[in-house]
């Protein structure tokens, strides 16, 4: 078949297929292009998941005459310059949309009308229909200045494009999420959004900073992350990373809330994903996603926007660099959160209570007959019986302070009070398993197990770290056959294994020799284990496999070296549980995410007596 050269309105519908990919592809470009313009206010509106009209309103400084018959021309932009030689360097973007391809891409598929007035200026318009061009002519514009782009009957010029569209629910969920991501990305741009003239967001500008982007989203995420992200505010060698993560109790079921920005940009990277998995480690399971909205800011050469014809993905120069980041200040923000839970945990405790009336039968277990409770049923703390290994400190010091005061003279302060402690002071046990502390302003039930279980856990990894993890050496050295391109992964990163008590070498074009594995994993699959290896090295850039590998049977010796649900504790202990509870970073969740203790504040218990 002849070599042929295609007809221009072809190659602009082959353009329209990688930069247009369905109406929130269309969206997000209009809406880059208001942003880039200074909008700091844009008006949305979709009607039938935005294949019947999309209609973008902002604004920003405007286009004129000249600027408008350049719009819709392939190629063309006001967001690239060239320097003194006239090279357009594609690796020194400061702006969201810099191709010159949306607008026409758009127009070839689509009825596009632009009209726009710069400050000062008179307005103007154009129509382009299905990649036919008219004239600029004079226009009605309402504001000052700014531009309304308008999109009607997308893909009608491909009409086997459409075939391939999704539902009109599907289509509008995902504007709604184009517009969140952008409100997000710019907190100090106010954003409406209308769908088939049903008003579904309204975002008033903030102020720019951290307290505006947290408040930004908390309108966007919901409230509930905002009283439960951590902030995230780290540089290292020229990039900085800002933003919120969740508190491991804040979890989702999948990893859709999980956001990056890079320089502005909103992005999908693979690296985040990776990254927040490595961080949570020890506080989720597997089917728990942390909620995170994180910010990467470095200089432009320092990453390629241009990798994606759409703009959604990028590629870091150092991805190392970024990802080391994201895991080190995620880390460090955990660990500053101490024992603190989510607030959602005391909410769904509250939600599970009833108001009821209750008259226990008189052959009821624990009912004395005379409308009281036997004191059998409730623990109290006690004098010292034995107390738990490792509890010893604690409870040696917490006890005389839970003592009457001695008689002194008028001037000496008083006592401290145990209630004033985060966690309070032990009041009771039920059930052998919950402790119940009382707090200045509320109770305090925290799983007995859940918490020693971590405690035990967090020193575990202390020693580990300290001493490095034990190695076991093979009696027969285990050769493993590898992909050459996964070997080569492998071996390459034989330091970062050895550390973690893995020790191999190459072995060929295609395998590597396992000399050492770590003690703790005991008699192992070998071979599974280089191999799951391989793939996290692939997808992640880090041997996830072994380190949590590592940290399960860490969680699981933990577990059986824990206080067992039904062991009865004496006061002391139950003091001293509490107190390294929260002198431990990380107490307030177990090694799955599970909260280990849940606090009432006084009011809501008042609320659920009707005495507020």
């Amino acid at each position: 078949m002849p070599i042929r050269r295609l007809p221009p309105e072809t190659v602009n519908r082959i353009a329209a297929g990688e930069v247009v990919e369905r109406p929130a592809s269309a969206l997000k470009e209009i809406v880059e292009n208001a942003l880039d313009a200074g909008a700091r206010r844009v008006e949305i509106q979709a009607d039938q998941g935005g294949l019947s009209r999309i209609l973008v309103a902002d604004d920003g400084c405007g286009l004129g005459p000249d600027e408008l018959a350049l719009a819709v021309e392939r190629h063309a932009t006001s967001k690239l310059a060239p320097d003194g030689d006239g090279i357009y360097d594609l690796l020194n973007i400061f702006t969201l949309g810099f191709r010159g391809e949306a607008l026409p891409s758009i127009g070839s598929v689509a009825r596009l009308g632009i009209s726009a007035r710069t400050a000062g200026g008179e307005a103007f318009q154009i129509q382009v229909d299905g990649g036919a061009v008219g004239e600029v002519g004079p226009a009605a514009f309402p504001g000052p200045h700014g531009a309304r782009v308008e999109v009607r009957d997308l893909f009608y010029a491909t009409p086997a494009r459409l075939k391939f569209m999704k539902s009109e629910r599907a289509e509008a969920l995902a504007i709604t999420e184009e517009v969140k991501r952008q409100a997000m990305a710019h907190e100090a741009v106010a954003f409406s959004l209308e769908l088939d003239g049903r008003r579904v967001l309204r975002l008033a500008a903030e102020s720019e900073g951290q307290a505006g982007r947290l408040a930004r989203l908390g309108a966007v995420l919901g409230r509930e992350f905002e009283d439960n992200a951590l902030l995230i505010d780290q540089v290292r060698e020229g990039v900085r990373l800002t933003g919120y993560a969740g508190l491991p109790t804040y979890s989702r079921g999948n990893a859709q809330h999980q956001y990056l920005f890079v320089n502005g940009r909103p992005v999908r990277d693979r690296l985040i994903t990776g990254a927040l998995r490595a961080a949570y480690a020890d506080f989720l399971a597997r089917d728990r996603h942390p909620v995170a909205a994180l910010y990467v800011e470095l200089p432009p050469e320092e990453v390629d926007v241009n990798v994606h014809p759409a703009k959604a993905e990028v590629r870091f120069r150092d991805p190392g660099l970024v990802r080391g980041l994201i895991i080190g200040a995620l880390r460090h923000a955990l660990a500053g959160a101490g024992h603190r839970a989510s607030t959602t945990v005391a909410g769904a405790a509250l939600g599970s209570f009833r108001p009821q009336t209750y008259t226990p039968p008189p052959s009821a277990a624990g009912w004395s007959g005379s409308g009281q409770w036997k004191a059998s049923d409730f623990a109290y703390p006690t004098a010292p019986a034995g107390v738990l290994p490792g509890l010893e400190e604690r409870s040696a010091r917490v006890e005389p302070e839970m003592a009457p005061p001695l008689p002194g003279p008028a001037e000496t302060p008083p006592p401290f009070d145990p209630v004033d402690y985060p966690l309070g002071a032990a009041r009771a046990q039920l059930h052998g398993t919950y402790v119940i502390a009382q707090t200045r302003d509320g109770l305090v039930i925290v799983d007995q197990h859940a918490a020693h279980e971590r405690l035990v856990y967090e020193r575990m990894k202390l020693e580990m770290a300290a001493g490095g993890v034990a190695r076991q050496a093979l009696l027969l050295p285990e050769v493993v056959e590898l992909d050459p391109a996964e070997a080569e992964r492998v071996a390459a990163r034989a330091d970062e294994l050895a550390a973690l008590g893995l020790v191999l070498e190459a072995f060929g074009p295609g395998a590597v020799l396992v000399r050492e594995t770590p003690a703790l994993l005991g008699d192992t699959d070998v071979a599974g284990l280089v191999r799951d290896i391989a793939d996290d090295l692939a997808e992640a850039g880090q041997a996830l496999a072994l380190s949590e590998r590592l940290a399960e049977v860490c969680g699981t010796l933990a577990c059986h070296g824990s206080v067992r649900a039904g062991r009865r504790l004496t006061g002391a202990e139950m003091n001293a549980l509490l107190r390294q509870m929260e002198a431990t970073p990380h107490s307030g969740q177990c090694n799955h995410g599970r909260p280990t203790y849940v606090e009432l504040k006084l009011a809501d218990v008042e609320r659920l007596f009707g005495r507020r």
